[in-house]
């Protein structure tokens, strides 16, 4: 029976040293971490690996319950899932196990808490930057790729799917930035 912990933050200049010393500190002895939006289940190839591994008498232990995810379906079929294993779901903050009957209801509910709070952001999200363009200071999202480097890596011959690694990013971004697109950012 292992301790499993994982760790997620959205965004690649987030820090997930926190959240990796208290699942330290729980004796978790394997943390698998990643840095993806927790909106959905696609794209988080450390969470998959967990739950595919997730073994009888297993725990998934995670500090917060939005490190799970942001969509209370998400975040239910996950339990369910661990579940089907025979695996418990331990969130630490605050303290709740899927081991006794009441940690379903606690988890349900901060589920959908979680979910509300991910619309809040998105809906104040969208008003700064309705604000923003009606004071004419909206300059859009910060750009992740270095499109100087795309283009000089095409000039050499480089190939598109090479270019996207190297970027870790998708060729179809590549091919956007490389024909002027301004939807890629």
């Amino acid at each position: 029976m292992a301790r499993i912990g994982y760790a997620r933050v959205s965004t690649t200049d987030q820090d997930l040293d926190l959240q990796v010393a208290k699942l330290q500190a729980e004796g978790c002895s394997i943390i698998r971490s990643e840095k993806v939006s927790g909106a959905t289940r696609q794209g988080r190839a450390e969470l998959a690996t967990i739950i595919e591994f997730l073994r009888f008498g297993d725990e998934l232990v995670v500090t917060r319950l939005d490190r799970l995810g942001r969509d209370t379906r998400d975040v239910l079929n996950l339990i369910h899932e661990c579940e089907q294993r025979g695996a418990f779901v331990t969130v630490l903050d605050p303290h709740v196990s899927t081991r006794g009957g009441m940690g379903h209801l606690v988890l349900t509910v901060l589920g959908m808490v979680a979910q509300m709070e991910r619309r809040f952001i998105k809906e104040r999200q969208r008003e700064g930057i309705e604000l923003a363009k009606a004071q004419g200071t909206y300059t859009g999202g910060k750009r992740r790729l270095d499109r100087r480097r795309i283009t000089e890596m095409a000039a050499a011959a480089t190939p598109v799917a090479k270019i996207a690694v190297a970027m870790g990013c998708s060729r179809m971004q590549i091919y956007r930035i490389l024909n002027g697109g301004t939807d890629a950012r």
